[in-house]
């Protein structure tokens, strides 16, 4: 067995449609640390999904459902750390507002 730590979604602008950040391809996934900051000037949301694998995103695998960061506020998803995604597992996100907030995360990958 291999533990890879590894950037899972290098840091980028979440989208304002629901999008597949980062896939378990061919190995299991922990989530170490996921961030996020509105850099915008004003308030802001933010939904993820943790989805497994022949899923899609929805209801039934949404972990954060509309966290309003404030402007300029920096949120660490505590509820997210720990989590595993199994091989074809994903993170998906859609913010409520186009270029608003800025998301990174990392954690190990596991084959």
């Amino acid at each position: 067995m291999a533990v890879n730590v590894k950037v899972l979604i290098p840091a980028k602008i979440a989208e304002n449609t629901q999008v597949t950040q980062y896939t378990a391809t061919n190995v299991s996934a922990i989530i170490d640390k996921f961030t996020a900051t509105n850099y915008s000037a004003s308030a802001a949301t933010i939904s993820i999904n943790l989805v497994t694998q022949f899923d899609s995103s929805g209801n039934q695998n949404l972990i954060i459902k509309a966290k309003t960061l404030l402007p300029s506020e920096t949120y660490t998803f505590p509820e997210l750390v720990g989590h595993v995604l199994q091989p074809g597992g994903f993170i998906s996100t859609i913010a409520g507002t186009a270029s608003a907030i800025n998301i990174r995360s990392s954690g190990r990958e596991v084959s």
